[in-house]
């Protein structure tokens, strides 16, 4: 069994205000990274064997404390990235929710596509092919996984067997963890979106000390 730790990076100065997609230079405020470090703080006593993250830097610079705290450098994996959201990169949610192609994306994901961009169930093959691959290099170990609010809700409606189009009612806040075992029976949703203590997802025998 896989014990994958799906980690939100922490917050920017754009975090729900901008729709800011795979631009590069968007990097943790104050607050992101006392996030980060908190996060840190939380996993770095877990026996993890690895830490992956999407490639763009608010999510590296989430991954860079865990990894330190573990001993551990940081895999960046492309298919962690943020959807890409073509032409309207960067735009702010109150030019974005006038479009039509917005409430699309909201009451029908399953058929929407970002203008110039991915679709959402393109950004969901990519995440869930990307962690069913890290989950292959690791076939008994846990490992943390950093990305975005998007990627891990749709990954996690994957693997709760939630349709699509109900991706959204599933909340995960910047610097949360959700966990998600894979093995050779069914997947086993075990948190969604937490901020506190996860040492009750290991047996005592295992933790660090």
């Amino acid at each position: 069994m896989t014990l994958l730790l799906l980690v939100r990076h922490a917050v920017t100065d754009a975090t729900g205000k901008r729709l800011y997609g795979q631009a590069p230079g968007v990097r943790l405020s104050d607050r992101g990274r006392q996030q980060a470090e908190a996060l840190a703080g939380r996993l770095g006593s877990l026996p993890i064997e690895a830490v992956y993250s999407s490639p763009l830097e608010r999510c590296r610079q989430t991954a860079a404390p865990v990894a330190g705290a573990l001993g551990l450098e940081v895999r960046t994996e492309r298919g962690l990235m943020e959807t890409d959201t073509g032409t309207w990169t960067g735009k702010t949610f109150g030019q974005i929710r006038r479009a039509r192609l917005w409430r699309s994306i909201v009451s029908i994901p399953s058929s929407a596509r970002f203008p110039e961009g991915e679709s959402l169930r393109e950004v969901q093959a990519r995440a869930v092919g990307a962690l069913e691959d890290i989950a292959g290099r690791h076939p008994r170990g846990a490992v943390v996984a950093v990305s975005h609010g998007d990627p891990i809700r749709l990954a996690l409606a994957h693997y709760a067997g939630v349709h699509l189009d109900q991706f959204q009612r599933l909340e995960v806040a910047p610097a949360s963890v959700s966990a998600v075992a894979l093995g050779d029976h069914a997947p086993s949703v075990l948190r969604v979106n937490d901020t506190g203590d996860l040492t009750h997802l290991f047996p005592r025998r295992t933790r660090r000390r």
